[in-house]
């Protein structure tokens, strides 16, 4: 998981984190500073007094596995030649930010796929957050991923959601616009200049424990759409600490997409089994 914090007023490091990051003991974020995961305007910090001002920027990552240890495989959902979908597990980027890193959905499928005679090339037909496990499709030649993103708004796209609580009413749509805080790199709910329509249907189809398990359909898919649209709401995921309370994994989950085929014909459905990991969190 990595979190990217705007700095409000001055204050030391450790603090500022400890404020900032729920249920995490200091002990905890000790031990990230320790491993070189917490970055200010870019540069890694290890220091807990480390003195921010007003504007900062704070990153908090995930360690870093040994360089020595092999990629893992992922697991593909469905492959022909113009398409291939996998079941992304929940911590593991989509797409990297730079070329040094490996560790992302793209870089993994691509060492996955080819051999040393031959690469494969791969374009990202779509995006789901870090955290979000599920169904992520990638295309094979740039061609293919602008004929499927051409009819994306006719695609159905359908997600599994642990909230907090029970939403009310059990049943309905979330019609709110969406606005990203740059700075905050926090989505904000309702009326703006630069709000961007944003639409979320949702069923409730069990609560206990004080958590209720939500099927999300997505008739737009904006950034942070379902965590926003949730807490909007009064129900965040949970495990989100961006929109509600951190700790565990994000009760997010991209179960279904469907789109319409390329090259004409039925449509293509690409379905991700639900990890254990998932259902835990009822």
């Amino acid at each position: 998981m990595s979190e990217k914090l705007c700095v409000k007023k001055a204050a030391d490091l450790l603090a500022f984190l400890h404020a900032y990051l729920h249920g995490w003991s200091r002990n905890t974020i000790k031990q990230r500073l320790l491993a070189g995961c917490v970055r200010v305007n870019g540069a890694s910090v290890g220091r807990h007094d480390f003195a921010l001002k007003a504007g900062d920027q704070v990153e908090v990552s995930a360690p870093s596995r040994p360089a020595g240890d092999s990629l893992p495989s992922l697991e593909i959902l469905y492959a022909d030649r113009d398409l291939i979908a996998i079941n992304k597990p929940a911590g593991l980027l989509a797409v990297g930010t730079t070329q040094e890193n490996r560790r992302h959905a793209l870089a993994l499928l691509r060492h996955q796929l080819s051999r040393r005679s031959s690469a494969v090339r791969l374009w990202p037909v779509h995006r789901i957050d870090r955290d979000t496990s599920g169904v992520l499709l990638f295309a094979t030649s740039r061609e293919m991923r602008e004929a499927v993103m051409a009819r994306w708004t006719t695609a159905e796209k359908i997600y599994l959601a642990v909230v907090e609580g029970c939403p009310a009413p059990a049943h309905g749509t979330i019609d709110q616009p969406l606005r990203l805080d740059e700075e905050e790199y926090r989505v904000h709910v309702g009326a703006h200049p630069r709000a961007k329509p944003a639409r979320t249907h949702y069923a409730t189809e069990s609560t206990e424990g004080g958590r209720s398990l939500v099927r999300i359909q997505l008739e737009t898919g904006r950034q942070h759409q379902i965590r926003a649209h949730m807490a909007w709401l009064g129900c965040p995921v949970v495990g989100d600490p961006r929109y509600g309370k951190a700790g565990g994994r994000l009760g997010l989950h991209a179960l279904r997409l469907k789109i319409a085929s390329p090259g004409g014909g039925k449509d293509l459905i690409f379905e991700a089994p639900v990890p254990d990991d998932f259902w835990a969190l009822l």
